[in-house]
């Protein structure tokens, strides 16, 4: 009897171990960076396990909105994943929803829950979508405007069909002098910052140390080559937009070596100061001139929904003896009489520029996305 007691010890205690339940597993997911990418497609988001899976096991799964916005950055979806006994990984599919319009990076949540079998020391990771729109994106729609108007003839026009800037036409303005508005961008030459390609002007905005400041953008002029006394202005363009950023399609008189500002005139035929609210959808039209000091008369526009930078607009003035009148997309918006005032009976040229910062925008923020553009599509002067 003793002796079989010795037997079945080693026995029991065999029968005992088998019985125990293997541990669970962790679940380990990561945060990740993809790119967000022009069209829709599915990326396949992978978790693992800490060790091979001594069971099946199974979790649930859901998506949830961070700054990236369900619907339109990507697809809500939920569901449940089973691992296998042996297997240590599985593939969550998640359809994001690309585009080609630049933005700030956006993400969301993925978060698990109800394990079975498995532990979940850390219930939800971040996905991060990344702005991978760094280039203009020459989507043509948007408002347009004819070639001709009865009682007017087309004296100068620049369409920009060519595969560069026409230099008989145009001048390159260069420096970081802050050009009296406290402005924080150094204006360069060449294609850079300014280029002419697929029948458009692009102008781009870039946060890049050069010269001593920390964004590049490009000015150009047609001083000295092309200056223009009344008329009807139409400028076809699609704008940038956020906080800091100054495009501005403009002119001023030929007079300014002589007589300076004020007193030479400014016609400021579009600005917009990007930003929140309706910033981004509204653009200003400005006369300036000398009046015993600086004088000035000003209107805005702003669009019903979405923003300047969406599609073209066509920004008009028409300037006779009496009058100047600015539009959007031919609905007038603010006039001046000008009867009175000397420094709009005499020629203008055109500027087209994007500033940086200044003393109307402000400084930019952690919402401002570079490279920003602006693209002209035409420039025409009837008479």
């Amino acid at each position: 009897m003793i002796k079989n007691s010795y037997i079945l010890f080693p026995v029991l205690a065999l029968a005992l171990f088998s019985c125990e339940t293997p541990e669970n597993p962790r679940l380990e997911g990561s945060d990740v960076v993809i790119a967000e990418g022009d069209d829709t497609y599915t990326y396949q988001y992978e978790v693992l396990l800490s060790e091979p899976a001594p069971r099946a096991l199974s979790f649930d799964y859901t998506t949830t909105e961070l700054t990236a916005v369900e619907g339109e950055d990507f697809t809500a979806t939920s569901g449940s994943i089973t691992i296998e006994k042996g297997e240590s990984s599985a593939l969550i599919p998640i359809e994001i929803l690309g585009d080609d319009e630049a933005e700030m990076n956006e993400n969301f949540w993925i978060g698990y829950q109800n394990g079975e079998n498995v532990d979940i020391p850390n219930p939800f990771n971040v996905i991060t979508l990344e702005n991978d729109d760094n280039s203009f994106t020459q989507s043509d729609s948007g408002y347009t405007t004819p070639l001709s108007y009865p009682g007017f003839t087309l004296v100068w026009n620049d369409e920009f069909d060519g595969s560069a800037l026409n230099t008989s036409d145009w001048n390159y303005e260069t420096g970081a002098s802050g050009w009296g508005n406290e402005e924080s961008q150094y204006y360069r030459s060449g294609t850079n910052n300014a280029e002419v390609t697929d029948g458009y002007l692009i102008i781009t905005a870039k946060q890049e140390n050069y010269g001593g400041a920390p964004f590049t953008s490009a000015r150009l002029t047609t001083q000295g080559k092309q200056s223009f006394k009344y008329g009807r202005i139409d400028i076809r363009a699609r704008l940038p937009f956020g906080q800091g950023l100054w495009p501005a399609l403009w002119m001023l008189g030929d007079n300014i070596t002589t007589v300076g500002w004020p007193a030479c005139g400014e016609l400021d035929i579009m600005e917009l100061i990007g930003g929140d609210g309706n910033n981004d959808a509204t653009v200003h039209g400005t006369a300036h001139w000398d009046a015993g000091g600086q004088a000035s008369h000003t209107g805005s526009k702003t669009l019903p929904d979405g923003k300047f930078a969406d599609q073209f607009h066509v920004f008009s003035m028409i300037w006779d003896q009496s009058s100047i009148k600015w539009y959007v997309d031919d609905v007038l918006y603010h006039n001046l009489n000008i009867s009175t005032l000397s420094a709009f009976h005499n020629k203008h040229f055109f500027i087209f520029n994007i500033a940086v910062e200044g003393d109307w925008p402000g400084p930019i923020n952690s919402s401002t996305i570079f490279p920003q553009f602006m693209a002209v599509d035409y420039v025409r002067v009837f008479q």
